[in-house]
Parts: C-alpha cells; structure tokens; sequence
C-alpha cells in the first residue's frame, strides 16, 4: 500500500488585490502546487479584494487588522497566534505589507516565504514595494528586472533567495506595463513554483 503524502497547508497574508493569490488558486487547481493546499487567506485590511477571490473559491478567510494593533510587536503576536491556529505549514506573502517582527520569523524559520517585484539585491528594502520599485528600476535604466521569491526573515526582503526570473525591460515602459509584465511572466510563475518545492 502506498503511504498518502500528507498535506502542506498553505497560509496567504495579502493586503490587496490578490493577483499572486489568484495565480496560486489556479495553480491548486491545475494540481501544480504539489501537496500543498490554501486553507487560510489573511488579509491586514478589511475589504481587501483578495478576501474576496478566496471566498469565490471557498477558502476560509481571516483579517487581522494592522491599524487595529499600537505597534507591530503587538501585531506580530497576534499574527503568530493565528498561524499557529490555522496550523500553517507554509506562510506565503502575497502583496502583504506589513513586515513582522522576529517572534513570527523565528516559530516559523524557513517556513515564510514573500514574491519581491525586482531581483533581489536592485530595489529591494524598506520602502521599495508596488509601483515604486519600477519607478527606481527605470530611473536607474535597467536592462532587465523581474521578481524574486524568498524566505521571509526579520529584515525587509533580505532572506534567502529561492528562486528568480529575469524581466526585459522594454522601451518605453511605464513602471504600470513594467508592473504588469513581471506579474505575468514572472511573479504568476515563480511564486507556484517555489511552494511546491517547498
């Protein structure tokens, strides 16, 4: 008899829309996450539309809200408390900003993992998130950008890289088509992809 695989399951935090969310959901369903399975979507703000693509696709939803919580040790405990609850095997970033603090990096050390829009070491940091990130790379007149999943540790996108994938960077790119085309030639790919290594 064959021993069944148990099942990984897969926390997402988002803050957003979701689209690395969706791009997870419809790996799930393609069968492309391994044993992995979404039993949890997190979000950090009410109303954040990915909460909405995990309800239409029967994913149990939580918020915890970040304003709701003085400073982000308070946050992070919270947060900590939650995972544990939901039992999560695998914590994947997903458009989520908040940055938590070492209690939750530590419990769940080489168990969180983020999808950063540029390849990390360029632009990446405290403050290089959403459209700045493209805005920096096209001031500077790179060549290629592209995103990054990583493990999450306490310093700001500084983890261990996982995997990358290169973006050419066209003429007359505006950090929007530059945002849109790393979404869906890289960060759609890679983010599936380094769950179900995992």
């Amino acid at each position: 008899m064959g021993v069944a695989m148990s099942k990984t399951n897969i926390v997402v935090l988002v803050s957003g829309g979701g689209t690395n969310l969706q791009a997870l959901i419809d790996a799930e369903k393609r069968g492309e996450l391994g044993n992995g399975e979404i039993t949890c979507v997190i979000s950090s703000k009410e109303g954040a539309y990915a909460l909405t693509r995990a309800e239409e696709n029967n994913i149990k939803t939580r918020t915890l809200i970040r304003k709701d919580f003085s400073d982000i040790a308070s946050y992070s405990k919270a947060m900590k408390a939650l995972l544990i609850e939901e039992q999560a095997d695998l914590i994947v970033y997903a458009g989520f900003m908040t940055i938590l603090d070492e209690n939750v990096c530590d419990t769940f050390k080489n168990k969180m993992i983020n999808v950063h829009p540029a390849l990390i070491p360029s632009f990446c940091g405290k403050g290089f998130y959403g459209l700045h990130v493209h805005e920096c790379a096209l001031e500077k007149g790179v060549k290629v950008s592209g995103a990054t999943v990583h493990f999450v540790t306490p310093e700001c996108d500084a983890g261990p890289i996982i995997l990358q994938k290169a973006v050419e960077v066209r003429q007359g790119d505006t950090p929007e088509t530059l945002q849109q085309r790393i979404m869906e030639e890289a960060e759609w790919n890679i983010l599936p992809e380094a769950v179900k290594l995992f």
